[in-house]
């Protein structure tokens, strides 16, 4: 059931039903990057999908495992002084619930109700999702009777209209940055975007729990339920094309792939893109589009492109600050990528933690506990500190696995995950520890642009 192409719209459907929960919404608020890098988010939670209901058992458990990790870092005070906290059994629950609910609701919805064993099975498999995370039996209802009152009542009781969800519903689809497959399109992608974020954002919408759409004051556009079935009727119709076709991950992949890599498919993506590209070209002819000049260069020049590069990758949460909840963005994409466990993954997040501390004695002027784009862009030369170096030689330590105190193009490639093609001054193609942590600070200090660190933590 995971590549089927209804998930696509399951998947919406659930996000916005746990955000809607106060714990989750303030979590996603503090420290998600879906706002700034949704479709790198979309990558990872496929992945991890696929990891914990795959049938490797190793796999399954080494997730959860990760999983505990992360969640065991994400805890705060939402703006009304309430606490959350990720690691909550009843969230976690609630988590599950929201996949479970929305599995079976998208198949009724596409005209193909799941049987009652058939429902039982599945909600054992989500019981055992949770059961693998650790969570001990009773935060889920035990049997399948039980749960659609807990559901019901959560839904009547707990869901509140939280900013989260607004902006899942409201903004996220409106503001939608292209993915990287379509970088420099940006005509054709917002032409796209304004057709499709309306009609997503009312079949979501439409296919939330009744009491909960009229408690949040959530308004269903007329012709809506009926944009909704047809919606899902088609995408299950999408289940017949040919296997391979609607692999959730493998399109998720294809999205981040990046036109110029070395990746075997770059090739096909860079001929695809050059003719998007054309197609732009064409309708920005028949609507042509006015952009301003470029401002001279000079101080205020800089200054620009400083809060650009601010914007782009250190504001990885994208609330318009850079604060502690960035810079833990950053290490979990790191150690994502690099498959880490312990205890690298936490001399990982120690070092960015350091390093938000050097940031903050640096850069806080106004000492509110946060670095705004001005105070970045005044103070730049001010980032490539001590703490970073560590940051940079952590990466290198746990990218060098021979420990030949070099690192080989299987490496290099290894710590990206998608080989990205760099400038080398070299034939070898090898990195020494000079070197990396040399590009590495070049590029965490926004001095260099064009490495592979742009579509790593730059890319949405």
């Amino acid at each position: 059931m995971r590549d089927d192409p209804r998930w696509a719209l399951a998947m919406i459907r659930a996000t916005v039903l746990e955000a809607a929960h106060p714990q989750i919404g303030a979590a996603l608020i503090d420290n998600s990057t879906f706002v700034a890098h949704p479709w790198r988010r979309l990558r990872n939670t496929l992945v991890s999908l696929n990891r914990m209901f795959g049938a490797d058992d190793h796999t399954r458990h080494r997730e959860a495992a990760r999983l505990n990790r992360l969640h065991a870092r994400l805890s705060g005070t939402d703006a009304q002084h309430r606490p959350y906290d990720a690691l909550d059994p009843g969230v976690r629950a609630w988590v599950v619930a929201t996949l479970f609910d929305s599995a079976v609701t998208m198949c009724r919805l596409s005209g193909q109700p799941l049987e009652q064993r058939a429902m039982e099975r599945l909600y054992a498999e989500f019981q055992a999702f949770l059961a693998t995370l650790g969570d001990k039996a009773g935060h889920l209802p035990p049997t399948l009777h039980e749960f659609w009152p807990y559901f019901d009542r959560v839904v009547e009781e707990e869901l509140e209209n939280t900013e989260a969800m607004r902006i899942i519903l409201y903004k996220l689809f409106d503001h939608l940055p292209a993915p990287p497959l379509l970088n420099g399109l940006p005509t054709l992608w917002a032409a796209g975007r304004t057709l499709a974020g309306p009609v997503v954002g009312a079949i979501t919408v439409a296919s939330l729990p009744e009491p909960f759409r009229r408690r949040a004051g959530l308004p269903e556009i007329p012709g809506a339920r009926t944009l909704m079935q047809g919606a899902y009727l088609a995408a299950g119709l999408a289940r017949f094309l040919p296997g391979g076709w609607i692999r959730a991950e493998g399109i998720a992949d294809l999205l981040s792939l990046s036109p110029g890599s070395d990746d075997p498919r770059a090739r096909t993506i860079t001929a695809l893109h050059d003719r998007v590209r054309r197609a732009g070209a064409l309708i920005r002819l028949v609507s042509p589009l006015t952009t301003p000049p470029p401002d001279p260069a000079g101080e205020e020049d800089v200054q620009r492109g400083a809060e650009e590069f601010f914007r782009t990758v250190l504001d990885q949460t994208g609330d318009g600050c850079l604060d502690w909840p960035d810079l833990a963005a950053m290490a979990r994409e790191l150690a994502g990528r690099l498959d880490l466990d312990e205890p690298e993954e936490t001399r990982l997040y120690n070092a960015y933690a350091e390093w938000w501390r050097e940031l903050q004695s640096a850069l806080d002027a106004d000492d509110d506990g946060r670095v705004s784009a001005r105070e970045y862009a005044v103070a730049v030369p001010s980032l490539a500190g001590p703490a970073l170096i560590r940051v940079a030689e952590v990466l290198f330590d746990v990218t060098d696995k021979d420990g030949d105190g070099r690192i080989d193009a299987d490496e290099y490639r290894a710590l990206f995950r998608t080989a990205f093609r760099r400038d080398t001054d070299g034939g070898e193609g090898t990195y020494g520890r000079v070197a990396f942590v040399k590009d590495f600070l070049s590029f965490m200090s926004g001095r260099r642009r064009s490495t592979p660190y742009d579509p790593l933590l730059a890319d949405a």
